[in-house]
């Protein structure tokens, strides 16, 4: 049996640490955008495109949502979270 479209899947709930995850970082960009400058002064694209990568996944794995596509379910992931972070604090702190 398939579900409804948009219809939470089995195992699904409210996680708080991506979805605690993802409001902190949505706060802490729009208070400080200066965090997602590079050292000169410029816009770092890559580490923006990975902190919002991020926050995307932690609101789609925090409020229980799971895509039925295997891509997409590992795009959205609560390891997509940690691995989101990680890419942009790297761009950001080398």
């Amino acid at each position: 049996m398939t579900s409804a479209p948009g219809e939470v899947a089995a195992g699904g709930g409210v996680r708080l640490l991506p979805l605690l995850t993802a409001i902190a970082i949505t706060l802490g960009v729009t208070v400080y955008p200066q965090f997602l400058a590079a050292a000169d002064g410029q816009a770092d694209h890559g580490a923006a495109l990975a902190a919002c990568w991020a926050m995307a996944a932690g609101y789609v794995s925090g409020v229980g949502f799971r895509p039925r596509l295997w891509p997409l379910r590992v795009a959205f992931s609560g390891w997509a979270v940690l691995a989101g972070l990680l890419v942009a604090l790297a761009r950001l702190g080398g």
